[in-house]
């Protein structure tokens, strides 16, 4: 096995000024999403999301950002598991994209809402149908004795919704983290990063430039 302190890559694709950042974080993140779309990577929309009960124990998965818009990044997953209850008890997240091929990771902080079940049904139904049946099929989280109870749970409901058209789950829909920090790291030589952070205020965004 190779010396994992071994491991290391130098960054010197790009960088980032105060001039490429701009003043409207969103503006950035929909530019840097986009390249990485247009760069074909693999799940581009895939983020880490960070939550933690209300003693402060974290846990970290990863999900797919459904939707974007000035309010925040929305998510969707079954209200009952662990980051649910999580988000419920203490509705505040952190959020990570990282892009390796593009040398750019971007963190987000802020509190969590649900959204409408207006927003939830829309996304719902755009499901492909083994997802939207997968959605009635898992207890996410919960402990189950083996595969075959997903298997056999799918297999009922093929049957139960012979045409094709599951409602939503009402323990299903979507979360929007509304942000509150967003910071973008941009690789560089001898590790001398770019982090360029902005943070809401009352009135708009504050940047600055953190140090690596």
């Amino acid at each position: 096995m190779k010396d994992i302190a071994d491991l290391r890559k130098e960054y010197d694709l790009a960088g980032l000024t105060e001039a490429d950042a701009g003043s409207d974080p969103f503006a950035l993140f929909r530019r840097w999403f986009d390249q990485a779309v247009s760069g074909n990577l693999s799940d581009p929309n895939a983020m880490i999301l960070a939550t933690a009960t209300p003693d402060g124990a974290p846990s970290a998965r990863a999900v797919l950002l459904k939707a974007l818009d000035d309010r925040g990044f929305t998510f969707f997953t079954n209200y009952d598991s662990r980051k649910g209850e999580e988000m419920a008890a203490n509705p505040r997240a952190a959020l990570v994209f990282l892009w390796h091929p593009l040398e750019r990771q971007i963190r987000i902080e802020g509190t969590v809402e649900v959204v409408t079940a207006a927003e939830s049904d829309e996304y719902y139904v755009k499901r492909p149908l083994g997802s939207r049946l997968g959605a009635w099929a898992s207890p996410q989280s919960a402990v189950i004795s083996g595969r075959e109870v997903l298997e056999q749970a799918h297999a009922e409901l093929l049957a139960r919704f012979a045409d094709g058209n599951p409602p939503r789950p009402p323990n299903w829909g979507g979360y929007r983290v509304l942000p509150a920090v967003i910071e973008f790291w941009q690789g560089r030589r001898s590790r001398l990063h770019d982090r360029i952070r902005f943070a809401r205020t009352a009135t708009g965004w504050t940047r600055d430039r953190l140090a690596p």
